[in-house]
């Protein structure tokens, strides 16, 4: 009878052993970032804030010149005159202003879309490594606060290496990139 019970206990055992869930971690941040995807995305936003800033600036040149012919023949000018110089100031203003606020939102759109499918591409390939692996959670490293490494296993390289991210690319070598980038400018 013992025999039969320390059998039953080691098959529970391990049976409590291989139920135990596997769980594993990832930099989702690093891996979106750090895609091929992303920086074209990157090099569109920025070819799109390009032009929005140059029309901008268009609109302030004319704004200012205006406003310097007004001040220099404002004292010449009739009452209608005057008030129709001041009204074609103020809707210019408000063009401007109406302007800004527009382009904002269409860069946000814009990046929005431009990012979605990243963001899908990579939650996927997440998805694919957990289900291969067996793991039961994937935890974002960069939204928790504690991770036994020995207890975890980070995707993050496997991932990265699927998402065909350059093994000696960075989020360091990326924002020194961008800073070079936005030094030619």
């Amino acid at each position: 009878m013992k025999k039969i019970v320390l059998a039953a206990v080691a098959i529970l055992a391990g049976f409590v052993l291989q139920a135990q869930p596997k769980f594993a971690h990832v930099n989702f941040s690093e891996l979106v970032q750090l895609m091929p995807e992303a920086d074209q995305a990157r090099a569109t936003m920025a070819a799109s804030s390009k032009e929005a800033q140059e029309t901008l600036q268009a609109m302030q040149e004319e704004i200012n010149n205006k406003y310097t012919q007004y001040e220099q023949k404002v004292s010449t000018w009739s009452p209608a005159i005057r008030e129709s110089k001041e009204k074609e100031l103020t809707d210019l203003n408000r063009r401007a202003q109406e302007f800004y606020q527009n382009i904002q939102q269409e860069l946000q759109q814009q990046q929005e879309q431009l990012m979605a499918p990243i963001y899908k591409k990579a939650q996927e390939v997440v998805g694919n490594l957990a289900k291969e692996g067996g793991y039961v959670y994937v935890f974002d490293r960069q939204s928790i606060l504690f991770i036994d490494d020995t207890q975890s296993t980070d995707l993050t390289p496997v991932a990265r290496q699927t998402l065909g991210i350059a093994e000696d690319r960075t989020l360091e070598s990326l924002q020194a990139e961008l800073q070079a980038m936005a030094a030619q400018q």
